[in-house]
């Protein structure tokens, strides 16, 4: 199993401007496809092209229209199958390794419309400059952003080290626009942090996955028993968590489970594209170290624990949580997860540009199909104590268009009519609540989470009743006699 992992290429499963994906960098076999071409479609293409260079207004370059159909083409098929070029494939790779080159900040959509900063990545040229959670950027080298789609913000503000981009934020209760010129480095993200929240209870969160994640993550867990050798439970915080490389949510996942404890499978047309991967070195180690776990205290393997995860948990972050729960090993705590359970093949076009094209979908240790439908908490909790805010209604895989179906589950629905009326109605009091860092004082479910090692009762959100999974769900430890394949 091992060598068919090498041989491969790098499987992976992550996020590039904070859109779940997956993928996966191969050079498989190709499967070979039906004779015969569509000559009629053929045909109206190569009319439709000819009539474009001769008859639109203006001369438009045979690289343009090439570029575009083939982006059309990919884009045509699932929310993730797409086209990449230069840039584009450029950022991918540098996304798995936790560097790139611009100013170091976390972002999102605001309600209004524009690039809201979550928070400065520590000792980056942004966290130098003074940017702070919160503010909200309306213009980028002076050009209006609003509306303008996280992807192509990102875009204008990387870019090459060394090199200028001028900001214009707004902040809460300052009158005027804040303006900042800041200038563009490689920035080093770390995916791991770690720290002891009372005696005997540790938070460890991972904000993606990535080449060091597994390394890190273990250097982190050895330093926390150093501090409290008497660890009585651990939280493990996937909150917002994109995803990132699958060899990172392997190493997670049996860093707390038995050695050699499946993690996940995958299934596809492929032949390579039907895999069982498996918590063992060969299938997580990835910077030629040697094997970070077995630095570990044995006592990780059954200290008590609670994984924390949002709509915004995502990929690699679900495999984890689902692992996790099917073998019972840690308990699941916050909302349904986004829903991300497939898988995509980096297929490189000559030396700079590439087509990412689902292959596959992924599946629990249990055979539970993500896709569309997340994992589903066995503690619903809301973000706040006096409700979950917008977390409830942010975008799931289940609401993107022509998403890849379930199947083996019945699918999460859409937001309906009723849940959008009632965002617009919370958007006014979330604007004045301060943002949440995850790991402070004020952090509700990693509360309820310290509550529940404790053995205290644990707030539930208003809808858990509704949404909690039936007692069937409660899949034992899968062994070959039980797993749904």
């Amino acid at each position: 199993m091992g060598s068919t992992l090498k041989n491969s290429g790098l499987l992976s499963l992550g996020a590039i401007a904070g859109v779940a994906i997956s993928m996966q960098f191969s050079a498989l076999a190709q499967k070979p496809v039906e004779q015969g071409m569509p000559l009629e479609e053929l045909r109206q293409l190569s009319e439709a092209y000819d009539l474009i260079k001769t008859d639109y207004v203006e001369p438009v370059s045979d690289k343009k229209l090439l570029t575009e159909a083939l982006t059309g083409m990919v884009a045509s098929l699932d929310p993730h199958s797409a086209y990449l070029d230069k840039k584009a494939y450029r950022d991918l790779r540098e996304g798995t390794q936790g560097k790139f080159v611009g100013l170091g900040i976390e972002i999102a959509q605001s309600e209004e419309g524009f690039i809201k900063i979550v928070a400065p990545i520590e000792d980056s040229p942004a966290w130098r400059a003074g940017i702070k959670a919160g503010d909200l950027i309306t213009r980028i080298n002076n050009e209006a952003i609003q509306n303008l789609g996280i992807d192509e913000a990102i875009k204008k503000m990387r870019g090459e080290p060394m090199t200028k981009v001028t900001l214009t934020l707004q902040r809460k209760d300052v009158p005027l626009p804040l303006v900042m010129t800041i200038m563009r480095q490689e920035i080093i993200q770390k995916s791991v942090k770690g720290k002891m929240i009372e005696p005997g209870y540790a938070w460890l969160r991972i904000s993606q996955f990535q080449e060091p994640t597994v390394d890190d993550m273990a250097a982190r867990l050895a330093a926390l028993y150093q501090q409290d050798p008497g660890l009585k439970g651990l939280v493990l915080d996937l909150r917002n968590d994109p995803g990132g490389l699958l060899q990172g949510a392997i190493g997670v996942s049996a860093a707390f489970l038995p050695k050699g404890a499946e993690i996940v499978s995958t299934n596809g047309q492929l032949a390579n594209s039907r895999q069982n991967y498996l918590g063992t070195p060969e299938f997580y180690t990835l910077q030629g170290n040697g094997d970070a776990l077995a630095r570990l205290p044995a006592a990780l393997k059954t200290v008590p624990m609670v994984v924390l995860v949002n709509t915004g948990s995502a990929s690699a972050s679900e495999i984890v949580a689902g692992a996790l729960q099917d073998y019972k090993r840690a308990v699941i705590l916050g909302s349904r997860t986004f829903g991300k359970g497939s898988v995509q093949t980096i297929k490189p076009l000559g030396s700079d540009t590439a087509v990412k094209l689902t292959t596959a979908r992924y599946y629990t240790p249990a055979g539970r199909s993500i896709q569309a439908r997340g994992i589903i908490p066995d503690f619903l909790v809301d973000e706040n104590a006096d409700g979950d805010g917008l977390n409830g209604f942010r975008m799931r895989e289940a609401d993107l268009e022509k998403h890849l179906s379930n199947d083996r589950d019945k699918e999460s629905a859409a937001s309906t009519r009723e849940q959008l009326e009632a965002q617009r109605r919370l958007v006014a009091l979330e604007r004045k609540r301060k943002p949440l860092e995850y790991g402070g004082a004020d952090d509700f479910q990693l509360a309820q989470a310290i509550k529940h090692l404790k053995g205290l009762p644990v707030q539930l959100a208003k809808a858990a009743m509704a949404e909690r999974p039936p007692v069937a769900q409660a899949t034992p430890a899968p062994t070959p006699a039980n797993k749904a394949k």
